[in-house]
């Protein structure tokens, strides 16, 4: 009679348990808080991450900046260039050829978007990019900024810059390439 008992108060205690956490998986579920990550999102509103489209004047500058002197840095080091906010290139190594800011007011085109070209390909590198200043303090301005090769160009970067509440937003950037 005993072991009947044992045998009964486990069933019992397990029935219990998988209710308990089936209705706590179906409480769960109709709560708001605990949908997935992607449904969440992030304070602020976020602009959809598209690259303004090619030019033909960006594409005929880049293909003359391939043609450019230098060749491409050694595996292990690094090209490297310093942005201001206003696509300024204030600084930056021998095979960085050049840097400019997107205008905001052309169609596809967001503040905070740059282009940085070197006299090499870049697709296959690796690519960091922080928000940075050169000045004397080097105390950048709060935000947030995304790296990726240019689309339709080989030897040129895209930079999108942002301010912390994920708004499109000019920021100065510090830019390395790995090779």
């Amino acid at each position: 009679m005993a072991t009947f008992l044992k045998r009964k108060a486990t069933v019992v205690a397990l029935a219990a348990l998988s209710l308990t956490l089936a209705g706590g998986g179906i409480a769960a579920a109709a709560h708001p808080a605990a949908k997935a990550p992607a449904e969440v999102g992030q304070p602020g509103a976020r602009q959809a991450g598209q690259q303004p489209p090619v030019t033909a004047a960006e594409t005929r500058s880049a293909k003359a900046a391939m043609r450019a002197t230098l060749a491409a840095p050694a595996p292990g080091l690094v090209a490297w260039a310093v942005v201001s906010s206003n696509g300024t290139l204030l600084q930056h190594s021998a095979n960085v050829v050049s840097a400019s800011r997107f205008a905001p007011s052309l169609p596809g085109q967001f503040a905070g978007q740059y282009q940085v070209t070197l006299d090499y390909a870049v697709n296959l590198k690796g690519l960091h990019a922080t928000i940075g200043t050169n000045d004397a303090a080097n105390v950048p301005p709060a935000g947030e900024v995304s790296v990726a090769p240019r689309y339709l160009i080989a030897n040129a970067v895209f930079v999108q810059t942002r301010s912390s509440s994920g708004g499109y937003a000019d920021r100065p950037f510090h830019l390395l390439i790995a090779n």
